[in-house]
């Protein structure tokens, strides 16, 4: 089968290519240098030229200093011609949607819970989800919103937190920790990416289902930093309080990952002491 992947040179889109190639699909990978992703016109060209079995929409922006970011960032991550571009064959479209689109709450985070975006990165992620799904749902193209919780692993951007403290162990550096309590679900991106093909090959997965993607675990910063020490054997350093954090960050954020297990089969299979072990092997810091 041939696959889409949107934002194929980002963080998770690069694991998931990396998994599909090896699983024997045919690939399309649409990047940044290929595509301008914010030019409807020219996405859309790139999906019906891509004629995908299984469209994967992962494609994410972050930029908002300025007007014209902030209506980038918006097209990028809402990408309303997407659905409309693909084949009538396509057999499914999977987005990859962000913990971050929910409101706050001190209960782990069922697929119920309230639409309050965090910011406007989640803001944007939460229409884009909206988006497809009602696209899908007229054209009757099955689709699925994968809302991840804080996706971890090799390859991450290098001022992300897991980054950040495993280059302070291999350095010698020191992590600032933020001024408040800030906890997370903390998962690994092998298993968000086993998600998203589960997602788009199980065809009794009902069309516009919507399924947190993470542990039901929650660690604070604190805690991560500990666990990081301990799997590589060497000190961190810690600055208390000299990160100001988010405005968004909060002392709860988990999910319920329970609709994952029963409509998909799936569960993590990495505990984040594991996973920071496997980070830090892969990405040399042993050595």
């Amino acid at each position: 089968m041939r696959a889409l992947v949107t934002g194929a040179g980002g963080f998770v889109g690069r694991h998931l290519v990396d998994r599909l190639t090896a699983d024997g699909w045919d690939v399309v990978g649409l990047t940044r240098d290929r595509v301008d992703l914010a030019d409807p016109v020219a996405g859309a060209a790139a999906v019906r030229a891509a004629d995908p079995d299984v469209a994967f929409s992962l494609a994410a922006g972050r930029a908002k200093a300025t007007a014209a970011e902030r209506a980038a960032t918006t097209a990028v991550n809402t990408s309303p011609w997407l659905v409309d571009a693909l084949p009538d064959r396509c057999r499914a479209v999977v987005r990859l949607g962000s913990s971050t689109e929910y409101a706050a709450s001190p209960r782990p985070l069922t697929e119920e819970a309230a639409l309050e975006p965090r910011g406007f990165f989640g803001a944007t992620k939460a229409a884009g989800s909206l988006l497809l799904l009602g696209a899908a749902a007229e054209r009757g193209v099955r689709a699925a919103v994968l809302r991840a919780f804080q996706v971890y692993g090799p390859g991450d951007h290098p001022t992300r937190l897991v980054p950040v403290v495993l280059s302070a162990a291999r350095t010698g550096g020191t992590v600032p920790l933020p001024a408040r309590l800030s906890r997370r679900d903390w998962v690994w991106v092998g298993d968000v990416v086993d998600a998203c093909v589960r997602a788009a090959t199980d065809d009794s997965l009902p069309a516009g289902t919507v399924l947190n993607i993470g542990t039901g675990v929650q660690t604070s910063t604190e805690e991560l930093v500990e666990t990081a020490a301990r799997v590589t054997g060497r000190p961190i350093a810690t600055a208390a309080g000299a990160h100001p954090g988010r405005a968004w960050d909060s002392a709860d954020w988990v999910s319920d990952p329970s609709a994952a297990r029963r409509l998909l089969g799936w569960t993590p299979t990495v505990d984040l002491a594991e996973g920071l072990a496997r980070t830090w092997a892969v990405e040399g810091g042993a050595a």
